[in-house]
């Protein structure tokens, strides 16, 4: 046969093929751990694709372009945030994180203080737990060649399924840190020349959410809740007649109930820990105190 070499993607497992045809699991990951990167991305994402805010422009009705203050000039250049001049081109829409706090008494689901289980692997939350086929195949088969001899077991017949109760199951138990929560907050800077685009652009703050101020930011398997504020404040300098640039600006606060999980590459153990469970306790006892029997020899450990 052959030599063939295959990979499906089932859900969460990896699954490959060799020229055996038996099938070896490779673990992947079910999600990233949760930084403050995490966090970010995933009220960008919210604004950016879950918002897509429009509005009327000189060239019809566009999307409002979204960035981070504090952007590389080059990157806002290459994206047609700047004009040829230089200068900011209107209507845009900024994010700025403006504080972390790290508030005991806005918490999430963990009030209390989990210790990592054990050094090196750390973790303190089972997230997940998974048969492991391979040492769980590995029991099934010794107790088969207990039962019936190694020498009278065929290499087939091992592997026969068995009506008896299999209690020696290997389960794989994924842990992680302690999830550390804190009070992100984001100031949402809107600006614009005209009085229409400033209208058709803050009023899908208040409306988005209905009744309430509340909505879930998702990112890498994640979600973080999220509280507009209520005040919508605005800096207009149109009450102004100089000769300086006209500009509409209102500010909207969002505070983010976030958590990150590990240290990112300063933490010393992995961010997942995976352990296995004991299926089987042995205590072997001595043969010379009780006084076993050699069967080899047809006599005693004491002689």
């Amino acid at each position: 046969m052959k030599y063939r070499h295959y990979v499906f993607k089932l859900g969460r497992e990896c699954l490959t093929q060799n020229k055996m045809d038996t099938y070896e699991e490779k673990p992947e990951l079910p999600f990233t751990p949760s930084s403050l990167e995490t966090i970010d991305y995933a009220l960008y994402e919210w604004l950016n694709d879950t918002m897509n805010i429009n509005c009327t422009t000189n060239d019809g009705w566009k999307k409002v372009p979204v960035t981070w203050v504090t952007g590389e000039r080059s990157g806002q250049r290459a994206s047609q945030i700047r004009a040829r001049t230089g200068a900011i081109s209107f209507p845009i829409i900024t994010i700025e994180r403006t504080g972390v706090a790290k508030d005991p008494t806005f918490k999430g689901v963990y009030y209390g203080n989990l210790d990592p289980i054990s050094f090196p692997k750390g973790g303190s939350i089972k997230i997940a737990r998974r048969i492991k086929q391979s040492k769980t195949a590995n029991f099934l088969n010794a107790d088969a060649a207990r039962r019936f001899g190694a020498d009278g077991v065929v290499e087939a017949q091992k592997h026969f399924p068995n009506k008896k109760e299999n209690r020696k199951i290997v389960y794989e138990i994924l842990t992680v840190p302690m999830p550390v929560y804190l009070n992100v907050t984001y100031t949402i800077n809107i600006q614009t020349e005209y009085q229409q685009q400033m209208n058709e652009i803050a009023t899908p703050f208040a409306t988005k959410t209905g009744g309430i101020n509340y909505f879930i930011a998702k990112k890498d398997g994640h979600s973080y809740e999220c509280f507009i504020q209520s005040d919508f404040a605005q800096q207009n300098n149109v009450s102004n007649l100089g000769e300086d640039r006209r500009q509409f600006i209102t500010t909207i606060t969002i505070k983010t109930l976030g958590y990150v999980i590990g240290s990112g590459k300063n933490q010393d153990t992995p961010n997942i820990a995976i352990r296995e469970n004991a299926v089987e306790l042995k205590i072997p006892r001595e043969h010379v105190i009780v006084g076993d029997e050699t069967p080899w020899l047809r006599g005693k450990y004491r002689s």
